[in-house]
């Protein structure tokens, strides 16, 4: 966070790559672009960017009302999705020198391109913009290999050839690309994966590539995949009623998900009388979101462990692998705004395909989800090595 004087100093000397002004309070899209292309850092500065909202161009104070709501929209590209991989950012409202203002600082990204609604945006000087493909190669370029998680490392001993570029082309290309992106885009599939972080150095696949479009994904990642189990009574025994392991691209794998969710919830008794049952067994909106958290954020570096899905006659169980990460604690695990991703690039991109509403919103969706169907709210068991949740069936 800079000093007050580093932002005195930002303030009078005028806009440049890493400092803009504005009067507006509510140009949503003209702050994303501002943070989307601080994060870029194109000219690579590897210095916070900074927008100051509140403030004319010449350096002026504006005199607006700098209101909790504007910094809530500020602090929300965080979380939204709008902004992927999200930006590490900070947002405060400050009074310097007698004028009142919302500071927004961007550290730029190890990880660029970064893309505010599917564009990338970059600022050269005064100059704010969307990337030319001579300039996102640019971008790509700078990656900081060496200090990327390992969902955005490259895989040893894996080619392009064990990538499903039709999979890619149809399924994940246009969900994460703006239209008129695509449009105006004649690159090749290699160098669009490679833009995508699915392809990194030497054109080997990356671990996100592998998870999004392998061909076989478990090939390379054994632990990549959901074991499934129902039991017919309440604890572990002898028979099961049913076994699956269910595996694939992210995509297929989620979608396989919820066809087995959506089989084993037992669903009202159209029946009259005293006896009616009026509420499934679980809602699947909460079994949906509970599952689709552990596969995004669950450990894939060294353990070949699957993620659990066991399924009794009074409780589902979901047990992934992992702890909690970042600035999630076991005490502070499922609060709602309080996120961090130990897989950022697969978290980005199960936003881009729909599968994530909002960072950080999955277990207060599933716990609103559990309260309005009548179940017990959702028992968690945070380990360092894994995080287990329980959820009763309604009573």
């Amino acid at each position: 966070m800079l000093s007050d004087d580093d932002l005195r100093r930002l303030v009078r000397t005028g806009e440049a790559d890493h400092v803009e002004r504005t009067v507006s309070i509510n140009d949503r899209r003209k702050f994303g672009e501002a943070i989307c292309a601080f994060a870029n850092d194109l000219p690579d500065r590897r210095r916070i960017g900074v927008l100051f909202v509140g403030v004319k161009d010449n350096g002026d104070c504006a005199n607006v009302a700098i209101e909790e709501q504007l910094l809530q929209t500020l602090m929300g590209f965080r979380t939204d999705g709008t902004i992927l991989p999200p930006p590490l950012m900070t947002v405060r409202r400050l009074v310097l020198d007698g004028c009142t203002m919302a500071i927004v600082e961007v550290t730029p990204s190890d990880n660029p391109p970064i893309k505010f609604d599917g564009r990338v945006c970059i600022r050269i000087g005064p100059r704010r913009g969307f990337a030319t493909s001579e300039e996102e190669r640019r971008l790509i370029e700078k990656r900081r290999w060496g200090a990327l998680p390992f969902d955005q490392q490259p895989m040893p001993g894996a080619t392009a050839e064990d990538l499903d570029s039709l999979r890619f082309r149809e399924e994940y290309l246009p969900v994460a690309v703006h239209p008129d992106v695509l449009a105006e885009n004649h690159r090749g599939t290699d160098q669009q994966m490679r833009a995508l972080g699915l392809l990194g150095r030497e054109q080997q696949p990356t671990v996100l590539g592998l998870l999004l479009c392998g061909k076989i994904p478990r090939a390379w990642i054994p632990g990549g995949y959901v074991q499934f189990v129902r039991y017919p009574g309440i604890e572990i025994g002898d028979i099961i009623q049913d076994h699956k392991e269910i595996d694939g691209p992210l995509a297929e794998m989620i979608r396989r998900l919820d066809e087995v969710i959506a089989t084993n919830i037992v669903q009202p008794a159209n029946l009259s009388g005293t006896t009616q049952q009026n509420k499934p067994s679980y809602p699947i909106i909460a079994l949906q979101e509970l599952i689709r958290n552990a596969v995004i954020h669950r450990n894939y570096e060294a353990t070949a462990s699957p993620v659990m899905l066991t399924w009794y006659a009074d409780r589902v169980e979901i047990t992934s692998p992992g702890g909690p990460y970042g600035v999630v604690t076991a005490e502070t695990f499922g609060q709602p705004g309080l996120t961090d991703a130990r897989n950022p690039a697969l978290a980005s991109a199960a936003k881009a395909m729909g599968f994530v509403q909002r960072f950080g919103s999955g277990i207060p969706r599933a716990a609103a989800a559990l309260r309005a169907n009548g179940n017990a709210p959702a028992e968690f068991l945070t380990e360092p090595n894994f995080v287990n949740v329980t959820i009763r069936a309604v009573q």
